[in-house]
């Protein structure tokens, strides 16, 4: 009898949750974030985190946010446009921890501000934004649409604790974005993350 084939999953690296798996959706839709640059991160901002609100823009799995939750994050807002994904981290956010997961099937350009909009001490927000490149058709120009996104909520002079972008290495960041500062940008192999302050 054949083995029925097991969905992909990664684990929860530390906090209340660690060691709890977390599903991935279909690589094909979705690019997980690598383990070493989420534990870089995480690592970065350490207990920081603590009573944060963290909004993942781009959910696919959901495991940044949940990774937050499980290190002492407040809530986490996750959003995702793929249905089959979203399938999945709402799973995914339903056996971590239901009550501080809060999914959104829609896009996040138009999700995300609504979310900030809805949260009055911005300063508290960790705002994690990692688009998916060179997976999807029609994605060419989802930087751009980031950066304008981002200068949209300095435009309304929002003040986020951090902005935190996973991008392709080979992107050219900008070392300001409205009234946000590149302090860093920390490179792993094709992916990269840059802060935002």
């Amino acid at each position: 009898m054949a083995k029925k084939k097991q969905n992909p999953t990664t684990n929860i690296i530390a906090g209340k949750y660690k060691g709890k798996k977390i599903l991935l959706p279909s690589l094909g839709v979705t690019r997980g974030s690598k383990s070493i640059l989420k534990e870089s991160f995480f690592n970065t901002i350490q207990f920081e985190i603590i009573d944060k609100i963290f909004i993942e823009c781009f959910g696919g799995s959901g495991s940044m946010g949940l990774e937050a939750i499980s290190r002492g994050a407040k809530k986490a807002h996750f959003i995702e446009l793929d249905k089959s994904s979203y399938k999945t981290l709402k799973a995914n956010c339903q056996s971590i921890d239901e009550n501080s997961s809060f999914p959104i099937l829609g896009d996040t350009f138009e999700q995300t501000p609504k979310i900030v909009q809805n949260i009055s001490e911005t300063k508290e927000v960790v705002l994690y934004i990692d688009p998916p490149f060179d997976i999807r058709e029609g994605m060419s120009d989802i930087y751009d649409k980031c950066f304008a996104m981002i200068e949209e909520f300095s435009n309304q002079d929002v003040k986020f604790f951090l902005i935190c972008i996973e991008h392709s290495s080979a992107l050219k960041i900008p070392k300001q974005i409205g009234n946000y500062e590149l302090t860093k940008t920390k490179k792993f192999g094709k992916s990269s993350l840059s802060y935002f302050i």
